[in-house]
């Protein structure tokens, strides 16, 4: 059996690093050995290169094109994932905050940050590291798993008042171990003058290209490339241009030094060259990137990222005896990450064995990567845009086998 028929029996399921397109794997081998006929493969190029300078400019275009970017927005191409984003957004935000309002001032402005599971709560913890004043303007952890708790929406938030001039407002918009994912008009919800007052930093890691969103509504926008762009190792942060300053350029009592690979400013100046950047994956990001423009957009993604999920939920929820999501709320399970657990036929209660049976059962069918996150257990089916309806019916179908035979 060759190597691609291999890989279209297979379908990886998982969260992340997750699969790739194999037209782009083929596309993205041939450059990784030669590109272009040069003689030398992608990693070997010189960043300094005109060669790999084409390939980050043509990579930048067409995600501006997929995305609407504005140009006072720059795109930077980073490294560290989202994790380390938590930090350079907030440190950021806070030197912007200095160079706008902080003469005179002694006292950190607050931050407020939206908790909606693991990844935001960790975004907090790095916050509390970094910065005095954070505040958790609601926590819905709790409230995912329960029917009968309302998910509080962004007008009863409490949200420091901005006549203290917040810094920014955190919020990940698609929780990819909860399961949990943003309705796309909720940030309309926040009070105006907020809005317009408050730069807003939006962790898409994990659902980002799977649907609309509106960057001028945004201060941030930063993801992980392992999801839905590409290999691991590139992080791009989509970010305002008047938000971007220099942190060394004035002393702020409330703005620590910031390492110098984590200045936007420095990025940006550098068109992303600021040191030898993650040249493969981003070469790979870029065939992804035209590969999506060619289906159709993000608005063709959007509606695969709708069907898709619907087949999933759907026999989820048609047997409940079997099958318990994560998020109970219908408008807030996300359409990437679907999360459930499997109940015990006899008590109802979640069942570490079932889910075995169940991992199992779907490997003997080439479906693998399936087994939630450590941290809460359960079952995790990741949909990432290049996930095919045909494969997503396989799943359902296999899920209505399960339940039937249980």
């Amino acid at each position: 059996m060759s190597t691609t028929e291999s890989r279209e029996r297979t379908i990886n399921l998982g969260a992340g690093p997750s699969m790739l397109p194999t037209n782009v794997i083929l596309e993205a081998s041939k450059g990784f050995i030669d590109y272009e006929g040069s003689g030398i493969g992608v990693a070997e190029l010189s960043h300094r290169s005109a060669r790999f300078k084409t390939i980050l400019s043509n990579a930048e275009n067409d995600l501006r094109s997929l995305m609407n970017i504005p140009e006072n927005y720059a795109v930077l191409f980073m490294q560290g994932g989202g994790t380390e984003q938590f930090s350079a957004s907030l440190l950021n935000m806070l030197a912007a905050h200095a160079a706008k309002h902080g003469e005179g001032r002694t006292t950190a402005p607050p931050v407020d940050y939206v908790v909606s599971g693991t990844w935001s709560s960790k975004a907090v913890k790095e916050a509390r590291r970094l910065t005095s004043r954070v505040n958790v303007v609601c926590d819905m952890t709790s409230m995912l798993g329960d029917p009968n708790a309302k998910i509080p929406s962004p007008d009863s938030w409490q949200l420091s008042s901005i006549d203290e001039y917040p810094a920014m407002l955190y919020y990940c918009d698609n929780e990819t171990i909860h399961g949990f994912e943003f309705p796309q008009d909720f940030i309309k919800q926040l009070p105006p003058a907020y809005r317009e007052r408050v730069p807003i930093v939006a962790d898409c890691s994990s659902n980002i290209l799977s649907r609309p969103i509106d960057v001028r509504a945004h201060g941030i926008i930063f993801f992980g490339a392992q999801k839905n762009v590409g290999p691991s190792g590139v992080t791009i942060a989509i970010v305002r241009r008047d938000l971007i300053v220099d942190p060394d350029a004035f002393k702020s009592p409330y703005v620590p030094p910031i390492p110098a690979m984590l200045v936007y400013k420095n990025m940006a100046d550098n068109d992303s060259l600021y040191n030898t950047p993650p040249s493969f994956p981003i070469y790979v990001s870029g065939i992804v990137f035209r590969d999506l423009i060619a289906q159709g957009g993000i608005t063709k993604s959007q509606e695969r990222a709708e069907a898709k999920s619907e087949l999933v939920y759907k026999i989820l929820d048609a047997y409940p005896d079997v099958y318990k999501p994560t998020v109970a709320h219908q408008g807030f399970r996300s359409h990437m990450n679907i999360t459930f657990r499997v109940l015990n036929c006899s008590t109802h209660e979640p069942s570490p064995e079932a889910e075995s049976k169940l991992i199992s059962f779907f490997s003997e069918h080439d479906i693998v990567e399936i087994k939630g996150h450590r941290s809460i257990g359960g079952i995790r089916i990741s949909l990432y845009n290049v996930v095919t309806l045909k494969q997503a019916e396989k799943v359902a179908s296999l899920l209505k086998q399960f339940a039937e035979s249980t």
